[in-house]
């Protein structure tokens, strides 16, 4: 169930019992939502808010909407939280780690947005490897990966966009930008918002995510950002081990599914 909006509980029961109905009709015994069509597209829905404001590409929504699904007989599937972590300069790097694997002739660089076409398909190809376990995840076209990435290239910074490559070929990525709504609040723009980390799946375990995650920190510190937010972070996330314990939990949000 997907695209979900409702002004009050009422036409919330009415359109989440209808849309049930319609799958039970059609054999499915569970239905899961909000998910608009899939994990790559908007999904989940926020439900502790914290105090701090909404960062630049997190979803939002009513504080009731929650309740809507709770109240249709919908109860939590997943949860997930964003963390931020307010020092950058205290965030303990992969230095061990770096030294093994530049030996064995891995390498990080920056983005190239001179040929980002190439680079996009390097990106999409490493994402539908990365992410193909996932919970939930189905994959998605290139097209619509590029129109999704070419979106954000107006507030893109190539030294938070780095890839990972190994003997020519790449093997990891992690994407971050700047958290471009704080220029809306009138206020500098000291925080940039990790929102990924892609890892060839025949080259886990072996810290490639860290080392990513660790260089776009170290990035992001020469270019004067203080803060980072490590964004929608699924609870049960092996990735969620690069945030801690230099991030603080302050958003959780939730994938509810019902019975049929």
């Amino acid at each position: 169930i997907g695209h979900y909006a409702a002004v009050d509980g009422a036409a919330a029961s009415r359109i989440l019992d209808a849309a049930c109905a319609l799958l039970a009709d059609n054999g499915c015994t569970l239905a899961v939502g909000p998910m608009d069509g899939s994990t790559w597209r908007r999904y989940r829905l926020l439900t502790e808010r914290g105090t701090e404001p909404t960062f630049f590409l997190e979803p939002d929504n009513p504080d009731d909407w929650p309740r809507h699904f709770e109240r249709a007989g919908f109860r939590g599937l997943a949860h997930y939280y964003s963390a931020l972590c307010e020092d950058l300069v205290t965030v303990n790097t992969a230095g061990a780690v770096a030294l093994r694997l530049r030996k064995y002739g891995f390498t990080v660089r920056p983005i190239d947005l001179a040929r980002i076409d190439s680079e996009l398909s390097t990106l999409w190809s490493l994402a539908i490897d990365a992410f193909a376990g996932n919970f939930l995840y189905t994959p998605i076209d290139e097209e619509e990966f590029r129109a999704m990435y070419t979106s954000l290239l107006p507030v893109l910074l190539p030294e938070l966009v780095l890839i990972a490559e190994h003997e020519g070929r790449a093997v990891g990525f992690g994407f971050a930008v700047p958290d471009v709504f704080q220029a809306r609040r009138g206020l500098p723009v000291d925080t940039l918002v990790f929102k990924t980390i892609g890892v060839a799946k025949c080259m886990n375990r072996r810290g490639i995510g860290k080392w990513i995650f660790d260089c776009t920190l170290q990035a992001a510190q020469a270019l004067g950002f203080q803060r980072a937010i490590y964004a929608l972070i699924h609870a049960d996330n092996p990735s969620g081990r690069l945030a801690h314990p230099s991030g603080r939990d302050f958003r959780r949000y939730t994938l509810f599914a019902r019975k049929l």
